[in-house]
């Protein structure tokens, strides 16, 4: 076992990198630090401070979009296209994946209604044109899972809480998308990138922020 992922319980990015390594079938250790005291080994090894890294033999790679690319060139079962245009095209929709990501940090912190609102509004619009894109699925691309799928896992995580305290309308009459969020949380790399208790993890996360959203799941647990 060469390959070392540093980790953190939450992190939707070292979700991608786990998503990928288990579906190669390749052995790896995890480990997760604690963001809010970085060691100071991490800073050594990650120059923004950020999760994931992954180690190879002690070479160290930051940043997860590179993370995927070198296990792309290192490892077996690829996951990008084999299609030089469609890998570019695949590509293309990871960062798409990551600016959806941002765009729910900025819903969960937004700390007015009307930003949440607006939020709300840029999320809903992002699914709309994954609506567009889907074809006859199951996965992205068809029948195959790849990288985009992989990425894409993380984000749909999101919304098992976000159900839970409202119903936002985000994914409302998006049938292919529903159907794709439904496929990614069966798949076995899916469920395994995350620990047991990531839902409450995450649940305590949200209401931790001082957000609106953080005042919804107060008013729910009120209401409770």
């Amino acid at each position: 076992m060469t390959l070392h992922l540093i980790s953190h319980s939450l992190c939707p990015y070292v979700q991608r990198a786990a998503i990928s390594m288990l579906e190669k079938g390749v052995s790896f250790e995890r480990t997760d630090i604690d963001l809010s005291n970085k060691p100071d080994w991490f800073l050594t090894i990650s120059p923004l401070g950020k999760t994931p890294v992954l180690t190879d033999r002690q070479e160290a790679i930051f940043e997860s979009s590179a993370i995927l690319e070198y296990l792309e060139d290192t490892r077996p079962s690829p996951l990008h296209p084999s299609a030089a245009i469609t890998r570019a095209q695949h590509r293309g929709w990871i960062e798409f994946g990551s600016a959806t990501l941002n765009d729910i940090a900025g819903l969960y912190n937004a700390q007015t209604a009307d930003t949440f609102n607006k939020k709300l509004q840029t999320l809903e619009a992002k699914f709309t044109q994954l609506e567009r894109q889907l074809g006859q699925g199951p996965y992205f691309a068809g029948s195959e899972f790849t990288l985009v799928d992989a990425v894409f896992a993380p984000v749909f995580r999101y919304f098992d809480s976000f159900d839970e305290i409202g119903d936002f309308d985000i994914l409302t009459d998006k049938e292919k998308v529903l159907a794709w969020r439904e496929v990614l949380a069966a798949r076995p790399s899916v469920k395994q990138a995350v620990s047991e208790n990531y839902p409450s993890l995450l649940r305590a996360f949200l209401l931790n922020r001082n957000s609106h959203l953080s005042r919804l799941m107060t008013r729910q647990i009120g209401g409770d």
